[in-house]
């Protein structure tokens, strides 16, 4: 299985007593496919992963992967500071039935390059030949995957894609070159995903994807055809989403994004603060702007 296209990393809808909103979250899922996007990643930042429970993460999964229904590959999140952990995660998730595995690695204390190697290569062990991508974000994480270490990776059968989100678009391009076809690379919300897919990039995993579906993969389908002055005609207003995005909480804005849209998704997860009035009126006022509120 390849992946490309927009896959828009879900939100966790959590109540305020920990219960997962399973019926939001599968209409919320159903809403994307109908949207037309190429496949849903539930687990990732947007996700807030490293504020929910093993358990519920496991619901969350489940829950995509069963209202997805076959229709879009799950691409499942796994976070860990610990190895044998990220494995277990690993596991549970194939055995559940996703796609493929979103691989992030938490640290407390700092890891050098031979144990970060060391922790995405078993989970690309575990993941019984499904595909993995990588997932780097250097702004949260304490150990992040050096330009080494991910060409080491690269050879690695099913580790088959990148995320990188270090808003450095010349380190896009260097992991390119470097894994020569090995590694297909996704644009993050910190890049300017046209740009990505101008120097090769394969689609965009992204939380604003969430909210902007329909423009996302109208942008996505621009690239595709080489219409790159289409692409940045798409391109240069969503940036706007990104923006914003910049100003407030990343999972506070696609909540309360989601929330002026329909979806009464929660609030995000405590220890975080919900978004305030003038936030919200700031948010909506965006997505009218990119056609995207009513």
């Amino acid at each position: 299985m390849s992946f490309c296209g927009v896959f828009p990393y879900l939100v966790s809808p959590v109540a305020s007593d920990g219960t997962i909103m399973k019926g939001v979250l599968a209409d919320l899922a159903d809403h994307l496919i109908e949207a037309g996007v190429h496949g849903l990643t539930p687990l990732g930042s947007t996700g807030e992963f490293a504020y929910l429970s093993q358990k519920q993460r496991n619901e969350i999964v489940d829950t995509v992967i069963k209202a997805t229904r076959g229709r879009v590959p799950v691409i499942a999140g796994v976070a860990s500071t610990s190895t044998s952990d990220a494995v277990a995660q690993t596991r549970h998730m194939i055995d559940a039935g996703a796609d493929g595995i979103l691989a992030i690695l938490e640290a407390y204390f700092p890891v050098n390059d031979a144990g970060v190697e060391t922790y995405f290569t078993e989970i690309a062990n575990a993941a019984d030949g499904k595909p993995v991508v990588l997932y780097t974000n250097p702004q949260f994480q304490r150990s992040d995957l050096s330009l080494p270490v991910i060409e080491r990776l690269s050879h690695i059968e099913n580790i088959r894609y990148i995320k990188d989100a270090s808003t450095n678009t010349g380190r896009l391009l260097s992991i390119i070159e470097r894994t020569k076809g090995r590694m297909e690379v996704f644009a993050a919300s910190a890049h300017i995903p046209a740009c990505v897919m101008l120097i090769g990039g394969v689609g965009w995993m992204a939380g604003p994807a969430c909210i902007i579906p329909k423009q996302s993969i109208a942008l996505f389908e621009a690239a595709q055809k080489g219409d790159w002055d289409k692409a940045m005609e798409l391109q240069r207003p969503l940036w706007r989403v990104n923006e914003i995005f910049a100003k407030y909480s990343i999972a506070g804005c696609i909540k309360a994004a989601l929330d002026l849209q329909g979806f009464k998704v929660g609030n995000p997860i405590a220890p975080q603060s919900p978004l305030g009035k003038e936030a919200r009126d700031e948010i909506a006022a965006v997505l009218r702007e990119v056609g995207a509120l009513d």
